[in-house]
């Protein structure tokens, strides 16, 4: 059974940073692209970031660009968000997923439950 368990949510003043995990019990962590996607109130989910499953390729949303850095560490079956220079509208539920390297959430197979990420202005 495959879950993906994200943690390091809070609540923090804009220009502060954040960085948010997810656990991984996926036996082939490593074959997969992993990706962080975020959902605001009343808003569809959005792709924030991914990483390809050796690590070398990422790519992101144009909003965090150069102010949040996702990695991984196929090791510990573990996916990062490090989150700075954070701004209100980044205020949302994030959460990783596991499947092809894409923005679309429809190429990802599996997903957290999601960890709420508030920033106040």
């Amino acid at each position: 059974q495959v879950q993906l368990a994200e943690s390091g949510g809070g609540l923090v003043q804009a220009g502060g940073s954040l960085r948010l995990s997810c656990a991984a019990s996926i036996r082939t962590f490593r074959n997969y692209a992993m990706a962080w996607f975020r959902q605001a109130p009343g808003k569809e989910r959005e792709f924030v970031a991914v990483i390809s499953w050796s690590g070398g390729g990422t790519s992101y949303a144009d909003s965090v660009k150069g102010r949040f850095t996702i990695s991984r560490d196929n090791a510990k079956n573990t996916l990062h968000l490090q989150m700075n220079s954070l701004r209100p509208e980044d205020t949302a539920v994030y959460y990783c997923a596991a499947g092809t390297r894409a923005t679309i959430t429809t190429a990802y197979d599996y997903w957290g439950q999601g960890t709420q990420v508030t920033v106040s202005s």
